[in-house]
């Protein structure tokens, strides 16, 4: 079992940035892909970034690439989820979910944990 606490959410004015992380438990963090998904109110939760097991290796959703970066340090059980010239649009719950499969997906239904979700609102 892996449990995920994701933080590092807030408000912020548009052309912002914020830093999403994302603290595992557990010891096999590094034997996870990991993935964030963001939902926004009355929308389906949608895929925005992965990143492999190691780490080198990530995917990023269209709606946000070149806005976002994602990483991982194994030896703190981390993900981040760096967020930059944020959008109205981007206003959402983020969360983030642990794959047990290798190679990076973007289904959520492949995401065999999930946390709590971070709000991020970015206003006009």
């Amino acid at each position: 079992q892996v449990q995920l606490v994701e933080s590092g959410g807030g408000l912020v004015q548009a052309g912002g940035s914020l830093r999403l992380s994302c603290v595992a438990s557990g010891r096999t963090f590094r034997t996870y892909v990991m993935g964030w998904f963001r939902q926004a109110p009355g929308k389906v939760r949608e895929f925005v970034a992965g990143i492999s097991r190691s780490g080198d290796s990530t995917y990023y959703a269209d709606s946000m690439k070149g806005r976002v970066t994602i990483s991982r340090d194994n030896a703190k059980n981390t993900v981040y989820l760096q967020m930059n010239s944020l959008k109205p649009e981007d206003t959402a719950v983020y969360f983030c979910a642990a794959d047990w499969n290798p190679g990076i997906a973007t289904l959520e239904g492949r995401y065999d944990y999930w946390g709590q979700g971070t709000q991020v609102t970015v206003s006009s």
